[in-house]
Order: structure tokens, then sequence, then C-alpha cells
């Protein structure tokens, strides 16, 4: 018992240690990959004929590829395992894509099964020397906290395009709730044919805003994305000015969140 035991501690030691390596590899080829896009793929990409919205689309074909790759990546070195229930459902034109963020890498798994995907993006991605040349190659939507960004956001899914929209801004804090801002109830409000949920949950939680890269949890890590049901903009547009009707569809969004995430 005592061998079997000890064995045990080891074999759990030696799985603790390699994922952590693997996720140091993960960040790693993340930034190579995101130079390699830069310098590389995308100017090679740019060079063939087309007008600007093929460009773009192809542009946002190869980011979902590369992170598609990523994505097996981590899970073939065993620092995770996913399940992507009803991702089939996702992209259609005017969809705007609404989920929690758990996670540094929710993003990556969504943009990955999204073969054409607008989204809006953090600032500092612009200044990012990995990632700005992918983000402006794909025209991604900046949250610069501009006026303009609303409406920016609101004129793609006008166009047809699939937007993701991360309504809490940021990252959840490990075991906090997540709070909605109004600004993406608003934004499906003025130009999404349809929203779409998608749950996330990430257990142990890795990744998050409190937590360094090198703070692996001691077991894999499993990520669950779930579509759910979705939500006709129109119904709430119908009911109320544009004010109230923003406010309503936050509620209703956060709500629906709170309950869906519940343990």
């Amino acid at each position: 018992m005592d061998l079997a035991a000890n064995d045990l501690m080891r074999s759990g030691a030696s799985n603790y240690l390699w994922r952590l390596l693997a996720t140091g590899a993960s960040f790693v080829l993340f930034g190579l990959g995101g130079l390699l896009l830069r310098l590389v793929v995308l100017p090679m990409l740019g060079l063939l004929p087309g007008d600007a919205v093929t460009r773009r689309r192809r542009a946002r074909a190869a980011i979902s590829r590369a992170f598609y790759l990523h994505v097996r990546f981590m899970y073939r070195s065993g620092v995770l395992e996913y399940e992507f229930v009803g991702a089939e459902r996702l992209g259609q034109p005017g969809q705007m894509i609404i989920a929690n963020h758990p996670s540094l890498i929710d993003v990556v798994f969504l943009i990955a099964h999204i073969r054409d995907t607008n989204c809006i993006v953090k600032q500092s991605l612009w200044r990012n020397p990995c990632t700005r040349g992918p983000v402006r190659r794909a025209q991604y939507i900046s949250n610069n906290g501009s006026p303009d960004m609303l409406e920016q956001a609101a004129d793609a899914l006008r166009e047809g395009q699939t937007l993701i929209v991360f309504p809490e801004g940021t990252r959840t804090l490990p075991d906090q709730a997540p709070v909605f801002h109004r600004g993406a109830a608003a934004i499906a409000l003025r130009g999404a044919r349809v929203i779409t949920p998608v749950f996330i949950h990430v257990k142990p939680t890795t990744l998050t805003k409190a937590e360094p890269w090198y703070r692996i949890p001691q077991r894999r890590v499993r990520v669950t994305l779930r579509v759910g049901q979705d939500i006709s903009p129109q119904c709430f547009n119908a009911q109320a000015a544009a004010p109230i009707a923003s406010r309503r569809l936050n509620a209703y969004l956060h709500q629906l969140f709170l309950k869906e995430l519940s343990p």
C-alpha cells in the first residue's frame, strides 16, 4: 500500500510538472503563431486577388484555423480537455454571440469553431506585437471606450457579420458571478438579427483575471462550452423605447447566465 501511494504521488507530481511545461509551451506557441500570422501568412493572403471583404474573410479564416490548431495542441498535450455542445449553430449572418468570460482562452475556443466572425477585443491587443497584425487584418472591433464603438459593432451586425461579445468586458474573478454591462444589449438591439448565448464552464478555474499562467490547478482543466437557445431582439425592441428595452434585455441575459452557470 505504501509503495502504491508513493507511486501515485510521483505520478501526480510528474503530471503536474508536464502540464506546467505544456502550459508554458502553449503561451510561447501562441505568441509565435501571432507573429507568423502577422509577418508571413496574412501578408501572403493579402496578395491574392479579391475585394476588401474577401481579404477580411481570408484573414479571419486563417486566424480561426490557427486557433483551432492551438486548441488541439492544448488538448493533445494534456493541458485541458474540452467539450463544445452546439458549435454548429454558430456563425449565422447577423448573429450576436454573447458569452461569459471565465478564462483567458474563451475567445480562442469560440473563434476556433467559427470560420468567419468579428469580435470586440480589448484595446491592448492592438498594441501587442504578437496580436496587432491579426486583429487589424481581421478588422476586429477595439473596445476603446469610444461612443463610436457601439455603432461600429451594430453596423457589423447589420452587414450580416457574426459578432462575439463578452458583456462582462473583462474576465470574471474566481467564484464570482458574472456582471453584465449594458453595452452588449444596446448593440444587440441596434443591429442583431438573433442573439445566441454561449455558457462557458472552466473547472478548475485557470487563467482568470487573478491568476498568472504558471499557477495551474492540481488537476487537468475541463472546458465546457454549451450553446443556448436563440433569443429574438425584436421581442425587446417592440416592448419599449430603446433605453428601457436595453435595460430589460441586459437584465434578462444576466439572469439567464446566472441560472445556466449555477452549480
